[in-house]
């Protein structure tokens, strides 16, 4: 499986650049046309044959013919009235659902093996879950001139345009404007196939990237961990540490060993033989390895990160309203500048509350904090049960993915959805147990249905698999209900990922009142309040990070795998010397780094601390409204339009820290 991973990323690396498209000027024909149509259509059609001709011609190049085929083609396919127009916009809604859904089934297919436990790999499985049947549509849409029709008649727009109009566009309008997005690029299948193999492979490394606790030292040479612990990173070993806090007598020990796995993953110091391999004794301390080479893993996490970025970076020039990766996540799928998504994180993380809650947690823990500390979990009413008990609750109601998709419906009657839509949504979605951490897989068709992935061990779902589960469940239901419930599926989904990750949180945050462990008073809610805090400062941190790190590609195109790893370490060291070591007292940590999604889900980090923040939103409203199901199908029904649009109408304002550092400040009035 590695070899096979180290090989795909062996050849994007080798990749060159494509030759830049050839085109001709269209100029005299755009002007020709502009005229000619006018006449037939009027006047008033005037300021949209201008802006679809332009951007017919900023794409057109001359394998698409010549000039007068390009009048021929804009001659034929402008729709001139608002009837045609209509026609050819249901045209393509119907058309889109189709293709987008059936692409997306055999995808999911194709990686159904490598995500899923469902029996043993093959080599020929890692091809198969980094192959992508859709690469080629846009590029197929382009040369039968379909796309070329979408860009005649409706509007590709930049982020600004959508900002200044956001209020003044229709229901039916917004669904134009995400149409036309469609087509805003012409990315050659090549490249998005490209794109493909490295982000498969990336994927693939880590959903793989297990340590056996079991055999893991503690700094006094003790083996602290049971003999079966498997722990994936970073997922689990992050959540691990969380988990300790309710083990006075093993639990530091055991929190230290973890970091010190953590600084060996990120630096690239871990022995290759500690990854994923059962029965070999590590130190992590000293670094010793026994019964096994001591040879350390070769730079592979950043060789799968810069495969990622070189892969990314060939998109760039076919891109020319979002030329980099990062214009891509932030202005085409986010909807939000980072400049502003920045200086949000800023706020959070230069907030005078955080020393307060710092100070909490060290009074909590009862010594001077630690670089893991970032990750405490003693804020949650988890706190007053131990893992393992936790574990066995969870294991005997979850024995498999049927038990807990047959418990569904009780538990979203429990969030405040009536009976019957209850029902309707557990109906909705599938139920799998993943190979990796776990994750909520959409749907894009409104006959198919989303799938929601977790890990289940052999004895049964343990809390961190029913952790997720909760978290991926809030995605689901999302998912289904702004697909199937919403009037154009040119709208699905929510404005950018950070909304759904919000939705999710809501969900998760309930995840013990739903086995009946928790029914929280206030100051069980304010203890909430400041995990949701706490996490929203230590994730902030990490998402500043990933946006630097890809600044620094960026910057530095020609790097190798060991320079991007000095340049991560040196930019997590200095995230971390600049916000986090005035609050913990302890200076130069790297773990700001060690998160997955930096390798396998590009700039992806961002959308946990917005998250966090449109949470704290949501939760005001659903406190308002008083129960959980009504208000998440009212604003998950929405779509995707402009995000600042969708939290005024969610909860009457726009998209921003002010509710988390509010709700923060009032529970440290309540904690005692």
């Amino acid at each position: 499986m590695r070899k096979l991973l180290v090989l795909i990323l062996m050849v994007l690396l080798a990749a060159t650049a494509d030759a830049a498209p050839a085109r001709i000027d269209l100029q005299p024909s755009i002007a020709k046309m502009r005229g000619e149509l006018a006449a037939k259509y009027g006047e008033a059609q005037r300021a949209r044959i201008e802006r679809g001709l332009t951007q017919v011609a900023a794409l057109w190049r001359t394998e698409d013919g010549g000039a007068a085929d390009f009048e021929a083609f804009a001659r034929a396919n402008f729709a001139g009235d608002a009837a045609a127009q209509d026609e050819l916009f249901q045209r393509m809604e119907l058309i889109l659902e189709s293709v987008d859904g059936h692409m997306h089934e055999i995808a999911r297919d194709l990686a159904r093996q490598a995500t899923l436990e469902v029996g043993p790999l093959l080599p020929l499985d890692a091809a198969l879950a980094a192959y992508d049947p859709s690469a080629h549509i846009t590029q197929d849409f382009f040369a039968n001139k379909v796309a070329f029709v979408v860009l005649l008649n409706f509007p590709v727009t930049k982020l600004d345009e959508r900002v200044a109009h956001a209020n003044g566009w229709t229901r039916r309008e917004w669904a134009e404007v995400r149409l036309a997005s469609r087509f805003d690029k012409r990315i050659p299948s090549e490249v998005n196939l490209e794109m493909a193999r490295a982000y498969g492979a990336a994927e693939q490394y880590i959903a793989h990237y297990n340590i056996w606790m079991g055999r893991v030292r503690a700094e006094n040479g003790d083996q602290p961990f049971p003999a079966k612990l498997r722990l994936l990173a970073h997922w689990n070993l992050r959540d691990e540490i969380r988990a300790q806090y309710t083990d006075r007598e093993h639990g530091l020990a055991r929190q230290r060993a973890i970091a010190a796995v953590m600084e060996r993953i990120v630096t690239q110091a871990i022995p290759q033989a500690a990854v994923d391999r059962e029965g070999v004794d590590w130190n992590p301390f000293t670094n010793e390895v026994k019964g096994a080479p001591q040879g350390r893993e070769p730079d592979t996490r950043y060789a799968m990160l810069l495969g990622t970025f070189l892969a990314a970076r060939r998109a760039d020039e076919w891109s020319p309203t979002a030329p980099t990766l990062i214009r891509r996540r932030f202005e085409d799928e986010g909807d939000v500048p980072e400049a502003r998504v920045r200086a949000m994180f800023e706020q959070v993380l230069s907030s005078p509350l955080a020393p307060r809650v710092a100070q909490l947690v060290r009074e909590r823990v009862g010594r001077p904090l630690e670089p893991f500390d970032i990750w405490y979990g003693g804020f949650k009413p988890r706190g007053r049960y131990t893992e393992a008990e936790l574990d066995a609750i969870v294991a005997k109601r979850y024995p498999d993915a049927r038990a807990y998709k047959a418990d569904m419906p009780r538990m979203l009657r429990e969030l405040g959805f009536s009976p019957e839509r209850a029902a309707w949504l557990a109906d909705n979605i599938e139920v799998d147990a993943a190979r990796g951490s776990g994750h909520a897989l959409p749907a894009a068709r409104r006959e198919d249905k989303p799938h929601l992935r977790t890990r289940i061990e052999p004895g049964g779902m343990n809390y961190k698999g029913y952790d997720i589960a909760v978290h991926e469940m809030g995605h689901n239901v999302e998912q289904v209900l702004s697909l199937k419930s919403i009037d154009h599926t040119l709208l699905r989904g929510v404005p950018n990922n950070a909304f759904t990750e919000a939705i999710a949180f809501v969900f998760q945050s309930r995840g013990l009142q739903l086995l009946g462990l928790e029914r929280p008073d206030a100051q069980a809610q304010a203890l909430a309040m400041l995990d949701e805090f706490w996490s929203t400062f230590e994730i902030a941190g990490v998402s500043l990070v990933d946006m630097q790190v890809w600044h620094w590609m960026y910057e530095h195109p020609d790097a190798t795998p060991a320079q991007l790893r000095e340049a991560t370490l040196g930019i997590a060291k200095a995230a971390w010397n600049r916000y986090f070591a005035p609050v913990m007292g302890v200076r130069d940590s790297h773990l700001l780094a060690i998160y997955s999604h930096m390798v396998g889900y590009t700039l992806y980090l961002p959308n946990y601390a917005l998250g966090h923040m449109i949470t704290s939103q949501v939760e005001e409203q659903v406190e308002k409204a008083g129960a959980v199901g009504p208000e998440i199908e009212r604003i998950a029904t929405y779509g995707n339009v402009l995000p600042d649009l969708w939290m005024v109408h969610a909860t009457g304002k726009p998209l921003g820290a002010d509710a988390l550092l509010g709700r923060t400040a009032r529970a440290l009035a309540v904690v005692k």
